[in-house]
Formats: structure tokens, C-alpha cells, sequence
């Protein structure tokens, strides 16, 4: 059977950091949400897969500062207990709600036996696993996911090969693809990742002018970007539609006060009674869903090969793995039917290194800025509504320079320098802004940007009045709660300056 063309799955895991940090409605609660319905699932789906001999899956990013946490002693116990106090939560709901209880026991019941089987040891072996088998690429970036466009190029330099050499630790292997934070570009970040060892990187389908058929060298650089094919990623998850609004799978929003549980369907987007949800119904939906996605893909190849006069085409379908599972209850399934199907319908699943392979990389571009959030710019991260934050940030980064600046070169490392280094791109995520700008737990986002904002300038200000006693004693206090990152050494910012210095 002649193959229809390519097709590419790439799933982004990421949440900030989040461990001691507030626990509901927004703090730990959100990763363990988030570990509980879509990591584990995901991670089993693709065990599941696996056994029936499937290879080249999909491309995971999973980001250096969730995969800290997926690690954390700190928080794989506070996962156990969160999963075990899912379990009583369905004790306590059933006699108001028994159906739902019943249903909720027995997922606790599998998560906690699938948490206890695969996961003791924490994420890492789990993912290097997966791709040591040949199941998935892994996709690195910088450490704490921060827009990259908008940082001083040396100071997004320093966080990247923070991240790549974090993910290198505990994966065992630098990445050679990243997910760049909300697909992030401007233009010259791709002599960055050329620097760093990177070879493949995703845009949104806009950068390309919607050309994603092809991965494209970029400006003069071996290194390739992918866009996301909206037409067919758009058919799952857009900001209008998708599957996961359908009326028969389980309502996200709709949620018993007193157990925390869904026991509602979607029923209708205009609906305020909704219906009891119904398992069999959500998996009726799944396979309908599961077909209609698979035949708009075909639908799609053959369309490309007939306008690229038979050359085969590949598309890239792109979405956060918090959709699969947590967002959407019956995404894992959903996930699971799609990859068992594709293949059956003549399609070549595959990972972007395998796009490559396959010979999926055409002429060079020139990308414009872009990102893949609303109006495909910079405007969720440089709006109106965080333009206070964006100041803050530049502070942040011309504060965390001249710090490293401020101190001779020491063969030793300097832990007030790392602690410093650590809050400062703490405070540089681009969640804060993002949470801001759609008004999603803004409160808690201005709170931790600015709580990482001025534990830089409380060191920044110390050191160079020459109080390096507390200013010691006060990164040790933020290193206590922040223990992420321990191989973050500030001296790579001042190297990166020194080859900058030697470039120019």
C-alpha cells in the first residue's frame, strides 16, 4: 500500500513551578491534576503501544522545570497522598453521587497502581525509557520556559543551555529538538539553537504562511523549523471548537462543589442543566472522533501530494498533553485510537527526527516574529495588560548580568550567584504573563512573578553594597523553598559573555 504521506504528533508538557507554592485553587493542586489525568495516562497509552510494536510514536517535550518537579522527592510524595486522598474524595461522594464515585474509585485505583509501578523513581526513567525503546523523540528548552523574544540574547542563551544540559542529566542525552516557549521566535534566535546543538524547532503555522507541509532550514542554518498544521490541529483544539466540546464527553467545567468530581456531560454549549455523564456515550464519541480525525489527515496528504505535483507532504498536529486527559477527560483514548489508526489507513506516523529522515526538509526560509498564541505575535507576553511585567523582566535579566558581571572569575561556584540565577528565571517564565493577559488566576501569577522579581533585586542589592554574608544567608532561605536546578552555575552566563565578547 502506497503510504498517503507523513504524519507528525507533537505533545508539549509544561506547567511552572509550582511545589510550595499554595496548593488550591491554583498552586500544587494544578500538577497534581495534571499528573494524575494526563501524564499517567499518556505515559500508559504509549506502554500500550509499545507492546503491540509501535515505534516513532510521537514528539514529547516535557520542560525542565516540570520535569524538576515530575522528579522531586517533595513532590512524587505529595502525588501519592494526592492520588490516595482521590480515592477517599470517591468514599466520601457516593451517597450523593454513587455512579460517579464508583467511577472515580476505580480510576484513583489505577492511577495509584500505575503511579506505584511506574513512576517510584520519579519521571526520568520513565521517559528516558520510552525513548531508549524508540517510542518517542524527547524534546528539550530553555529551563523555566521563558519568552524567549523578548530577553537580552545572552541572558536566553544562559537558559537555554540550562535547560538542554538539565534535560542531558536526566535523560541521559542532549536534545537536539526543542519546543521553544509559546513557540517563541524572532528573528536571529535560530544562530542560538545552532550554537547550542539544537537542529529542529517548532513554529506556528502562520510563521511558514501556512506552508507546513515541508520542515524548512531557517536562514542560512542547518537548523529546521516545523509548523503546525492549524487546518488539521484545529479539527481537535482551536479557540472556537474541537472534539472535546462535544455533547457527549465529560463536561470540564461543570463540577460537584463537595467531591471536586464531573459528573455532567457537555450536553450543549448553551445548556445550564446538563446531563449525567455517560461512559458508553464518551466512547462512542471517541471512535467517531477518532475516524473523523484520521480521514481529515488522509483527507489532507492527499490533498498536499496533488498540489506539490506527487511529492508526499507531512503534516504536524501539535497540542499541550494537559488536553489529553485533564482538559479533555477522554483525550487519552482518544490519543491511543488515532496512532493505532493512522498507520492502518496507509498513513507513516513518526516522530520530527523521523520526518527528517524521511526526507520531509525543503528549501531554506526567512521566519518573520511569531508565536502561537492570540494573533500568532508577542502580544499575550508584550500586551497592554502586561507591559509592567515586561519591564520587570528586563530588570530581572540586566540585574542578573551585571551581578555575574560584578564578580571576579572563581574557579569555584558561587551559591548566592546560583540561588539568583535560579529566582531570576524563576521569574522570567511566560506563564505569569500569560495567566495575566486571559485573566486565568491573574492574582496568583502577579504574586509569583513578583515574589521571584524581588528576591533578585534583595540580592542584587546586597551584593554590590558588599553585604555578602546576607546576602548567603538569604539564597540559602529561597534555595530551601526553590530547590530546583541545582546544576544551574551563574559562571555560564559570564562564558556566554566571554564568547559573545570573542564573536564580536
Amino acid at each position: 500500500m502506497r503510504s498517503e504521506g507523513t504524519f507528525c504528533l507533537v505533545l508539549h508538557s509544561h506547567l511552572p513551578w509550582l511545589a510550595r507554592h499554595g496548593a488550591w485553587p491554583v498552586g500544587e493542586d494544578w500538577l497534581y491534576q495534571a499528573w494524575g489525568h494526563s501524564y499517567l495516562p499518556v505515559v500508559d497509552v504509549l506502554h500500550r503501544l509499545a507492546e503491540r510494536g509501535h515505534r516513532d510514536v510521537l514528539t514529547l517535550g516535557v520542560t525542565p522545570v516540570l520535569a524538576a518537579q515530575l522528579d522531586h522527592p517533595y513532590c512524587l510524595r505529595q502525588m501519592h497522598s494526592w492520588l490516595a486522598d482521590w480515592q477517599l474524595r470517591a468514599h466520601a461522594a457516593h451517597p450523593h453521587l454513587p455512579d460517579t464515585a464508583v467511577r472515580e474509585h476505580r480510576a484513583a485505583g489505577a492511577a495509584l497502581e500505575s503511579f506505584e509501578r511506574t513512576w517510584r523513581h520519579g519521571a526520568s526513567p520513565v521517559f528516558r525509557g520510552l525513548a531508549d525503546a524508540g517510542v518517542v523523540e524527547l524534546l528539550g528548552g530553555p529551563v523555566t520556559h521563558p519568552f524567549g523574544p523578548l530577553l537580552p540574547g545572552r541572558v536566553r542563551r544562559f537558559l537555554l543551555d540550562g535547560g538542554l544540559r538539565d534535560t542531558a542529566r536526566r535523560l541521559g542525552a542532549r536534545p537536539e529538538g526543542i519546543w521553544a516557549p509559546e513557540c517563541g521566535y524572532a528573528p536571529g534566535m535560530e544562530h542560538d539553537y545552532a550554537a547550542a546543538g539544537v537542529r529542529r524547532f517548532l513554529v506556528d503555522g502562520p510563521a511558514l504562511h501556512g506552508d507546513t507541509a515541508a520542515a524548512h532550514p531557517v536562514d542560512g542554518t542547518d537548523v529546521v523549523a516545523f509548523g503546525r498544521d492549524l487546518e488539521v490541529t484545529y479539527r481537535v483544539w482551536s479557540p472556537r471548537a474541537g472534539y472535546p466540546g462535544g455533547p457527549d464527553y465529560r463536561d470540564f467545567h461543570a463540577f460537584d462543589h463537595a467531591s471536586g468530581f464531573k459528573p455532567a456531560r457537555v450536553t450543549g454549549k448553551r445548556v445550564t442543566e446538563k446531563a449525567p455523564y455517560e461512559p458508553e456515550r464518551a466512547a462512542a464519541a471517541v471512535e467517531r472522533d477518532a475516524d473523523d480525525f484520521v480521514a481529515t489527515v488522509v483527507r489532507r496528504l492527499r490533498g498536499l501530494r496533488e498540489r506539490r505535483s506527487g511529492r508526499p507532504g507531512l503534516v504536524v498536529a501539535a497540542y499541550d498533553t494537559e488536553l489529553f486527559g485533564h482538559w479533555w477527560h477522554e483525550g487519552p483514548a482518544w490519543l491511543e485510537a488515532v496512532l493505532t489508526r493512522l498507520p492502518e489507513a496507509g498513513v507513516h506516523v513518526t516522530t520530527l527526527r523521523g520526518a527528517v529522515e524521511a526526507g520531509h526538509v525543503e528549501e531554506p526560509v526567512v521566519l518573520p516574529a511569531s508565536s502561537w498564541g492570540s494573533g500568532k505575535d508577542w502580544r499575550v507576553w508584550d500586551g497592554a495588560a502586561v507591559r509592567d511585567m515586561v519591564a520587570d523582566n528586563l530588570d530581572v535579566a540586566r540585574r542578573l548580568e551585571a551581578a555575574v558581571d560584578g564578580v571576579p572569575r572563581s574557579p569555584a561556584r558561587d551559591a548566592t550567584l546560583d540561588a539568583l540565577a535560579v529566582q531570576a528565571a524563576l521569574a522570567l517564565s511566560s506563564d505569569w504573563a500569560f495567566m495575566v493577559t486571559k485573566d486565568s488566576a491573574a492574582h496568583y501569577a502577579r504574586r509569583r512573578a513578583a515574589q521571584h522579581r524581588d528576591r533578585v533585586r534583595e540580592l542584587t542589592d546586597l551584593l554590590p553594597a558588599g553585604r555578602h554574608d546576607e546576602a548567603l544567608r538569604r539564597a540559602r532561605q529561597f534555595a530551601a523553598q526553590d530547590d530546583l536546578f541545582g546544576h544551574l552555575d551563574a559562571r555560564a552566563l559570564a562564558r556566554t559573555r566571554s564568547r559573545a565578547l570573542v564573536t564580536a
